[in-house]
C-alpha cells in the first residue's frame, strides 16, 4: 500500500501539539508506574505519529528529519518519557527499513507497529545454519514492554575469533523481560533489561553494523531510492534524540512562567518574584540557552534533509558535528534547566509541581553515554585536531 498525500510537517506537528494536554495529564502516572499510559500511547498511535519513519508502501509517511524532530519535541513538551520513547521508536523503525524487504513485509504488516532499539552490543551471536544463535543481556531497553519488535545490537562471532558488531531484529515475544527500571528520571520510558538465551534468529534479520552506520549500506531494494534511507544512522539518531531535551526544557520554561505570577521570594521584601531584577536576569539567560538548544536541533535537521535531497555524502567533520549538535543541545538544555530550577524555589520540590520531574528527566538524559555533552565535545575536538574518532557511532 502506497501512502498518497501523506500528512506533511504542519499537520503532524499540529497533531502532536493537540496531544500535549492529555500527555501532561498522565505524566505523573507514567512516572509512578514506570510505563506509558495506555491512553497516551493509543493517542500517539491514532494520530499516526509512529508512521513517520514507516515506508510509503506500508502506509507510512517517510517524513523528513525536520518533521520528525519537531513532532518529538512537541511530545517531549508533554512528557520527556514519551518523547524519549517516541524518539527511540522512530530510530528503531528507521533501522528496520534497512533490512531485506521480506523482513519489512512481516514487521510492517501493521503500519502502526511499535519498534524499540538498543545500540549497545550486549549479546553474542554465533553463526549456525540459516542464521545465528543469540545470547545476551541488554539494559536500557526503552519501551520494550509496549513494543512488538526490538532492534538489538550484538557481536557476531567470526571464525577467526574476531567479533563483528551487528544489529539483530527480534520479536519482543522472544525476549525475557527483567523489571529493573527503578531510576531517578525518565521513569515512564520503561527502559527495562532484556535477556535472550540460545535464541535462533534467521539470517535475514541480521545486519552488519559498521557498513550501516559508517557507509549507509543496507539490504532493502525498495528503500534504496528513498531520501529517508540515504542518510547515515548516527546523524539521524543524533538529531532525533536531540529533540527530546529541547522539548523538555521548553516545557520547563512554560511551567515556570505559569507559577511565576503567584510566587514571592521568601525571606525578602519581594512580595512578587516577577518584580525582582534577579528574576529578569534568570529568565533571560534561560531563554537564550533554550534558543541556542533549538538552533542546534534545527541545524542538525537542515543538514540531514539537505544531504538526503541531494545525495551529498558526509565528511568526517560533518559526522562529528552531528554528534556535537546533539551534545550541545543537551548541554544548553541542562544549563537552562539549572537556572529555572534555582529560580523555582523550595516549593518546587513537591511532587505535584511538574518542574521537579522535568529537571530529573533532563539530568538523566544528559547522563546517557551517547548524549553526554563531555563525550561529544571530546569526540568533535579529536576530529578537528585530525585524530581518528574514538567511537564507532559516527
Amino acid at each position: 500500500m502506497t501512502t498518497l498525500g501523506a500528512p506533511q510537517h504542519d499537520e503532524l506537528v499540529g497533531r502532536a501539539t493537540e496531544l500535549v494536554p492529555l500527555i501532561r495529564k498522565h505524566a505523573a502516572w507514567q512516572e509512578e508506574h514506570r510505563v506509558l499510559h495506555d491512553d497516551v500511547l493509543r493517542a500517539v498511535v491514532d494520530a499516526g505519529l509512529l508512521r513517520m519513519r514507516v515506508p510509503h508502501r506500508y502506509g507510512g509517511y517517510e517524513s523528513d528529519a525536520r518533521t520528525v524532530c519537531a513532532v518529538i519535541s512537541e511530545l517531549s513538551r508533554g512528557d520527556g518519557s514519551l518523547g524519549w520513547t517516541s524518539a527511540t521508536m522512530a530510530i528503531g523503525t528507521w533501522q528496520t527499513g534497512l533490512f531485506p524487504d521480506e523482513v519489512q513485509d512481516e514487521v510492517f504488516a501493521d503500519p502502526d507497529v511499535r519498534l524499540g532499539g538498543s545500540i549497545s552490543p550486549g549479546g553474542v551471536a554465533v553463526p549456525t545454519e540459516g542464521g545465528v544463535i543469540l545470547n545476551g543481556r541488554w539494559p536500557f531497553c526503552t519501551g520494550v514492554t509496549q513494543s512488538q519488535w526490538f532492534v538489538h545490537s550484538a557481536l557476531l562471532a567470526a571464525g577467526d575469533g574476531e567479533r563483528v558488531p551487528v544489529i539483530i531484529l527480534v520479536p519482543v515475544s522472544e525476549l525475557e523481560i527483567v523489571d529493573d527500571w527503578f531510576t531517578s528520571g525518565l521513569r515512564g520510558t520503561g527502559s527495562v533489561t532484556t535477556v535472550v538465551k540460545d535464541l535462533f534468529v534467521p539470517e535475514a534479520r541480521v545486519l552488519p553494523m559498521t557498513p550501516v552506520i559508517r557507509e549507509g549500506r543496507h539490504r532493502s531494494l525498495k528503500n534504496a531510492d528513498s531520501p529517508v534511507w540515504k542518510s547515515l544512522f548516527s546523524p539521524i539518531a543524533s538529531a532525533g534524540v536531540s529533540a527530546v531535551p529541547l522539548g523538555m526544557v521548553q516545557a520547563a520554561r512554560e511551567v515556570f512562567f505559569e507559577r511565576l505570577p503567584t510566587r514571592k521570594i521568601t525571606y525578602t521584601d519581594y512580595k512578587r518574584q516577577i518584580d525582582a531584577p534577579l528574576t529578569h536576569l534568570q529568565v533571560a539567560e534561560a531563554a537564550v540557552k533554550i534558543d541556542e538548544a533549538e538552533f542546534h536541533v534545527r541545524r542538525a535537521t537542515e543538514r540531514l534533509d539537505g544531504k538526503a535531497s541531494t545525495g551529498e555524502g558526509w565528511t568526517l567533520v560533518e559526522r562529528g558535528l552531528a554528534r556535537m549538535d546533539m551534545g550541545a543541545t543537551c548541554m544548553r538544555a541542562k544549563e537552562a534547566m539549572d537556572i529555572l530550577r534555582t529560580a523555582s524555589g523550595g516549593s518546587s520540590v513537591y511532587s505535584d509541581v511538574p518542574i521537579q520531574r522535568i529537571d530529573r528527566d533532563i539530568q538523566t538524559i544528559c547522563l546517557h553515554g551517547v548524549l553526554h555533552p563531555n563525550t561529544n565535545l571530546e569526540l568533535y575536538g579529536r576530529i578537528l585536531c585530525g585524530l581518528e574518532p574514538n567511537s564507532h557511532l559516527i
